[in-house]
Parts: structure tokens; C-alpha cells; sequence
């Protein structure tokens, strides 16, 4: 018995040196597991990874028809612009936490790879490409948005894929709201109500309130790009970071929306069709 607290610090730093010597926890191959494996785990959220060693290249055809599959975008920081201390100074980004949970990556993302004389040029055409994610910034204001990379159109130069490869392009950002939701009064784009009829009294169409009263579907644009580190060319599969800047939620066109910043892991697979 009296053994036994020497023996688990014995055991704890056994495994902390196999873990350190292995340079950390290895990526989990997804395939292999089962959906009781996944469900409620966090596990689907994440992007699947490559090893350092993979810093090959893959040499792409200009006669041939290329698409990116499996994209998948997982968000490892968000950043907030906020309003400058005043007039003389820029607003600046400011690190905001995420609180939506398991939710926040895009996945299966594809989309066609064109080589042309000017470089590569990768068009989206689908998957899972929007997520609905809420950060909280340190004064304690929520920050909802549509995090998207719908109908991204990007370039990048060379005639091959590599470690040095960089995309970049604009994206459409959905909106956060549909056009069925309801605030709370009752007002609506498609349904409810223009004006709840407790503000008649307060002049309902004032410029104040017009805003408010009258729904509206407002898209955005967003700017992307996304650095390729890792490449294994006998798969096709890469690796990198991205970094998206895109605009917030507007709640139906009430209220002026804030540029977003949101970095993080990139992974995908090239796919000659």
C-alpha cells in the first residue's frame, strides 16, 4: 500500500515522456471509427492532419480536369474589429472565444481546379460550406455569424501544387437569419408582421425604427486564403492554415455588421475527373 503513490508518479511520468518523445497525440483516422465512436465526442470537427515529413509536390496537367474534394476548414481563432479609442487610431481585431461547440468546421468542400496560363484557379460548387458560430469578446457582447466559403473563387500561381501554394478569393457569406425567422415582436421577412402595433403609437416608420421593422436578406462578401504546408504526393492530400475576413450578422438588415477574422487548420484532397 504504501507503494502505491510512488508507483503512479512513476507511471504518470512514463507517459509523459512517451508522449513528448512521440511529439504529441496522433491524428485519429475518421474512417476507422465507428458512429458510436464520434457521437458527442468533438472528433467529426475536427480536420484531418498530415505528418511534417509530407513536403512533396504534385505536378498538375493543363489538358486534364482537376477538382479539390474532402475540403474541410476547422476555425482555431476569431477575431472581432472593434471601435477605435477614438478618431485617431484604426480599429483593430480583437481575440473573441469561440462558444458554439462542435459545430464550427466546413467539410467535404469541393469544387473544380482549373490550370491556366495564369496560374490555378479553384472554383466551390459545394458541401458542407457554412457554419453558424457565436464568439464572445472580452466586454461580453455575443458576435454571431455565417462562416462560408460559398461560390469562393480563388487563384494562386504555378502549375503544380506545393508547399508554397497560395490561394486566394472572394467567397459569399449567407445570411445569419432566414427569411421564416421571427424577432421577438413578431416581424418578419416572409412571415409576422412589418410593425408590432404597440409602436404605431411611436411612429412605427420613423427613420429609427424602419430598420427594424423591415426584414431584409442581406448577403456579404468575404476574402479568403489559405497557405499549403504539408503535401503527400503519392495520395493527393494537403495541409495548411487559411484565413478568412468576412462580415457579421446584420439581424435581417437592423443593424451594420462587423468584419470577422477567422484563422485556422486547412485540409483537402486533389483529384484528377
Amino acid at each position: 500500500m504504501r507503494f502505491r503513490p510512488l508507483l503512479a508518479l512513476v507511471l504518470a511520468l512514463c507517459l509523459t515522456l512517451v508522449t513528448a518523445c512521440s511529439g504529441g497525440a496522433k491524428a485519429v483516422d475518421r474512417s476507422q471509427l465507428t458512429y458510436d465512436d464520434i457521437h458527442n465526442t468533438g472528433l467529426a470537427n475536427d480536420c484531418p492532419t498530415l505528418p511534417d515529413s509530407a513536403r512533396g509536390s504534385i505536378a498538375l496537367d493543363g489538358g486534364r480536369q482537376y477538382q479539390l474534394r474532402e475540403i474541410c476548414m476547422h476555425p482555431a481563432e476569431v477575431y472581432v474589429k472593434g471601435e477605435p479609442a477614438n478618431k485617431r487610431q484604426e480599429a483593430q481585431f480583437v481575440a473573441g472565444k469561440i462558444l458554439t461547440r462542435f459545430t464550427t468546421s466546413l467539410d467535404q468542400v469541393y469544387g473544380d481546379l482549373t490550370v491556366t496560363s495564369d496560374g490555378l484557379q479553384f472554383k466551390e460548387e459545394g458541401g458542407i460550406d457554412f457554419q453558424i458560430i457565436t464568439v464572445l469578446l472580452p466586454g461580453g457582447e455575443e458576435v454571431p455569424f455565417t462562416f462560408s466559403s460559398k461560390e469562393l473563387l480563388a487563384t494562386a500561381e504555378g502549375s503544380a501544387i506545393s508547399t508554397s501554394t497560395d490561394f486566394n478569393g472572394s467567397y459569399r457569406v449567407p445570411s445569419y437569419r432566414t427569411s421564416n425567422f421571427l424577432d421577438p415582436k413578431g416581424r418578419g421577412l416572409t412571415t409576422g408582421v412589418e410593425y408590432t402595433q404597440g409602436l404605431v403609437g411611436l411612429g412605427a416608420d420613423s427613420d429609427g425604427l424602419e430598420r427594424e421593422n423591415i426584414k431584409r436578406y442581406v448577403d456579404g462578401t468575404g476574402t479568403m486564403e489559405f497557405s499549403i504546408t504539408k503535401v503527400d504526393g503519392s495520395t493527393g492530400e494537403f495541409a495548411g492554415v487559411f484565413t478568412a475576413i468576412q462580415p457579421s450578422d446584420t439581424d435581417m438588415g437592423s443593424k451594420d455588421p462587423v468584419d470577422v477574422k477567422i484563422t485556422g487548420q486547412l485540409y483537402g484532397r486533389l483529384e484528377a475527373v
